[in-house]
């Protein structure tokens, strides 16, 4: 868009509507740019994997946080190399105040670490490491679907996850398959290689899996999980807030998706808060979106997501990750 006259306000009897009309298209050229167009939003990186997981982190990205296209030809662009079962299941990226992404993925179905890498451009990674969180609880069963938060009042960042400890939550015992009643458990780190002591994050009363977070424009968050009951089902997605990352959480909410989902992953588009999950029994995704986070319509009908994707999340990046990605690892070309 292009101001094609700028008024000098000048001075006399009309210098108060001059001044006023002068003052209103500078303000819209300050937001378009003198002469110029308004820049285009940042993008979205989406990270994922498929099938088991076995082959790695798979990448894909989009404009309008609707279609979404997988880049290097839909193949992972990084194998893991560690963990008992040597897989890369469910990743999350958060970024820290220096530009660095922080990886962190499940590595196999019953190890009690998770693993992490980290990088500046999704091309270039540092070796991947184990951090044996919940190491110190001999019977602990598992860590699942790690994810990290930057949190930027305290300076460190958060890292949660969902793990089963036999025999301490009594209440629940029997409510998943294979013998799992899973809470969400914490640590948090300054610089990734010092970990404070494993607490438990949130016991919602229930087997809960998969959490993520997102803040809203009021500063409110609001953490997005799975309700794992399967006795009765529920297996749906459930929301709890706080006015803090490490909270107290509230209650959570009454569920706002169909069941036999996980995986959760939340963006803001425009005014909208849209939730992406993994519908695995179709193996497929789904999403709903909202305005207020109380009413939710289901948009599955109008996304795109590349085949075979599964649990993973999605993230604002700047133009430039995503060109410089396309330039090495160009996806399959436009239709």
């Amino acid at each position: 868009m292009k101001i094609g006259v700028i008024l000098h306000p000048g001075t006399g009897a009309t210098s108060k509507v001059r001044w006023a009309l002068w003052a209103g298209l500078f303000a819209l050229n300050a937001v378009v740019g003198f002469g110029g167009t308004a820049p285009k939003p940042d993008p979205y990186l989406f990270v994922y994997f498929v099938g088991q997981g076995q082959d790695g982190l798979h990448l894909a990205w989009s404009a309008d946080g609707d279609h979404w296209r997988a880049l290097n030809g839909g193949r992972a662009c990084l194998p893991p190399e560690i963990g008992g079962d040597r897989l890369m299941r469910d990743p999350c990226v958060a970024q820290g105040p220096d530009g660095v992404y922080h990886l962190v993925w499940t590595t196999g179905w019953w190890d009690r670490e998770i693993g992490t890498a980290s990088t500046r451009d999704f091309l270039k990674w540092t070796p991947e490491r184990a951090i044996p969180v919940m190491a110190k609880e001999a019977k602990a069963r598992n860590c699942w679907a790690p994810e990290a938060y930057w949190d930027a009042t305290r300076s460190r960042f958060l890292i949660y996850w969902a793990t089963t400890i036999p025999g301490r939550f009594p209440a629940t015992d029997g409510s998943s398959e294979h013998g799992l009643n899973h809470r969400i458990y914490c640590t948090t780190t300054k610089d990734w290689v010092h970990f404070a002591p494993t607490r438990l994050f949130s016991d919602p009363g229930f087997s809960v899996i998969d959490a993520t977070m997102i803040e809203d424009e009021k500063g409110i968050f609001h953490m997005i999980a799975k309700d794992e009951t399967v006795h009765p089902v529920v297996k749906r997605l459930r929301m709890a807030t706080a006015a803090d990352p490490e909270g107290p959480w509230t209650t959570f909410q009454a569920p706002f998706t169909r069941a036999w989902v996980e995986g959760p992953t939340a963006i803001r588009v425009g005014d909208d808060t849209v939730v992406y999950y993994d519908e695995y029994r179709e193996k497929r995704y789904g999403a709903v979106r909202s305005r207020d986070l109380v009413h939710w319509q289901d948009i599955t009908a109008q996304i795109s997501v590349p085949a075979g994707a599964r649990h993973g999340t999605m993230i604002r990046v700047p133009w430039s990750v995503v060109d410089r990605l396309q330039a090495a690892l160009p996806g399959p070309a436009a239709k």
